[in-house]
Parts: C-alpha cells; sequence; structure tokens
C-alpha cells in the first residue's frame, strides 16, 4: 500500500535536544559530586512519567532535599544556552521537502509539549509546514510507549496507521509507532545509539543516507 503520510518524533529527531538535555542533567549532578546514572537516564528518553525520576534520584544521592524548583530552573537554562545553535538534523528537510513534492502528509508526534515544540520550530522559521502536531503535553496516559498519540495523528490527518511512515529515535518512541501499527524507521542519535532500536522495521545511521524516495519505493 502507498505511504500517504511521515510521522516525525521531534525530541532527538527532528532536532537534537537529547543531547543537551542529557547535558544539562550531567551539568546538574556533577555540581552536587555525583554523575548522572546513564542506564537509568535511557528510560526517560522520549516518554513522560517514567518510574525513575532524576531530580528525586539527587536528592537521595544527596541525602537532603533540594529546591527542585531553583535547580530546574538553572538546569533548563543551561540547556536551551546548548540548544541555540542546533538545527534541523540531516536528511529532515529532505525528507520533507519530498512529502510536499508528492502530496503526502506530515505530522510531528511527541511525549514534548506544544510549547516546547512550536519554541523551536518557531526560531527555525518552520513552525507552519505540518498538517497536525500531536504532543502529550505532561499527559502521562497519552505519553509513549503507548501508541495513543500516533493514533491520534493518523485520525487528525486522515490516514489509517498502515498508510504511514515513523521516524523514531528512541526505544520509547519505536514501541509506540509498533504498537499504533505503522512502520518505524529508527534514526538514533549520540544519546540513543547505544540503547537498542533493534524493534524498528529499519534502522538508519542518518536520514541523509536514504533518500526519501529510495524508502518510499519500497512500498510501491
Amino acid at each position: 500500500m502507498p505511504v500517504r503520510a511521515f510521522l516525525f518524533d521531534f525530541d532527538g529527531l527532528i532536532i537534537d535536544t537529547e543531547t543537551a538535555s542529557r547535558a544539562g542533567w550531567e551539568w546538574l549532578y556533577r555540581e552536587h559530586g555525583f554523575e548522572l546514572p546513564q542506564e537509568q537516564w535511557a528510560t526517560v528518553i522520549g516518554t513522560i512519567g517514567a518510574p525513575w525520576e532524576p531530580m528525586r534520584h539527587l536528592e537521595e544521592l544527596v541525602g537532603a532535599p533540594l529546591d527542585a524548583d531553583e535547580l530546574n530552573q538553572r538546569r533548563r537554562s543551561h540547556e536551551l544556552s546548548l540548544l541555540e545553535t542546533e538545527e534541523f538534523r540531516p536528511g529532515i528537510l529532505d525528507y520533507l521537502d519530498e512529502a510536499a513534492e508528492r502530496g503526502l502528509k506530515t505530522a510531528i508526534v511527541s511525549s514534548s509539549s506544544n510549547r516546547w515544540i512550536d519554541m523551536h520550530l518557531e526560531r527555525l522559521e518552520h513552525a507552519h509546514h505540518w498538517d497536525a502536531i500531536v504532543a502529550a503535553n505532561h499527559d502521562v496516559a497519552r505519553a509513549k510507549p503507548r501508541p495513543d498519540l500516533y493514533l491520534e495523528a493518523c485520525r487528525l490527518i486522515g490516514v489509517a496507521p498502515k498508510e504511514a511512515v515513523a521516524f523514531e529515535d528512541s526505544p520509547n518512541g519505536v514501541r509506540a509507532a509498533r504498537a499504533a501499527g505503522i512502520f518505524v524507521v529508527a534514526v538514533p542519535n549520540d544519546v540513543t545509539r547505544s540503547l537498542g532500536l533493534e524493534e524498528a522495521d529499519l534502522v538508519l545511521d542518518s536520514l541523509a543516507d536514504l533518500p526519501p524516495a529510495e524508502l518510499l519505493s519500497r512500498f510501491e
């Protein structure tokens, strides 16, 4: 069946926010004399409401309550300073251009918030090029690895899951798209490359490695 839509994760896939996010927490942990545990950190990538929570864990290591609001504000400022120069990851614009030429629908499907996504898209002057943006907006019950966000996106743009291709960078995202019945292309970044994305239908080092026309030809 021909593909009618491209569905993109946001964090770490369209823009590499994952590296800055990890760096922000590493900075905060080291300020208190500890190292961010990478295995636990992997469980929070691509989702919200994970059982392991880094601020609570840091409090346990310190052995005393922390001013979470103040620390999170400083951490977020550090992250945003790292993100100021981030551009679209390689291949993303090629896929968006191909979708426009072929009349394919495009959507962003993310466990983040609309406010976060819009902020970056506006900075990159690409805020109005999407048929839908579906975000969890702090609703844990809808976040990946659940399929809800992907199913909602398909409904909004009027395609069946089997008519879409999802692009993801994390295990949580891959599981969400697979659970929705969507073909998944995994494109890891430096943070997620070692996490194991074998559940995806296809894994690429970079989206630039596979021209969109070549991917689409597999479905024709």
